[in-house]
């Protein structure tokens, strides 16, 4: 600053955008990580997994659809993405949740 002479630092990330998903009936609505996390929860219900867990689980899916690049994804690669998840933290909730 050229008033006090202090030095400041600021940090700049960039916002990647989650993308558009593509239902299969062919409508697209915005990503939605409430109904994400709903889904979730609802296949871990009376599981024994921590909720910090849990959202970390969800923060590797939504960064693993914002790597993919694409600007639409469908809904069968978030199921993917959440079934490979769901895989590491509880198999009973990974069966339900596929049964579905």
């Amino acid at each position: 600053c050229l008033t006090c002479n202090g030095r400041f630092t600021t940090f700049e990330v960039a916002e990647l955008l989650m993308p558009r998903v593509v239902k299969q009936d062919g409508t697209r609505q915005p990503f939605d990580e409430d109904k994400l996390r709903a889904g979730i929860l609802r296949s871990l219900e009376k599981r024994p997994v921590s909720i910090e867990n849990i959202e970390a689980s969800i923060n590797r899916i939504k960064h693993a659809l914002r790597a993919s690049g694409e600007r639409e994804v469908g809904t069968q690669l978030v199921g993917e993405a959440v079934m490979a998840q769901l895989r590491q933290l509880d198999e009973v909730a990974y069966v339900r949740f596929a049964s579905v």
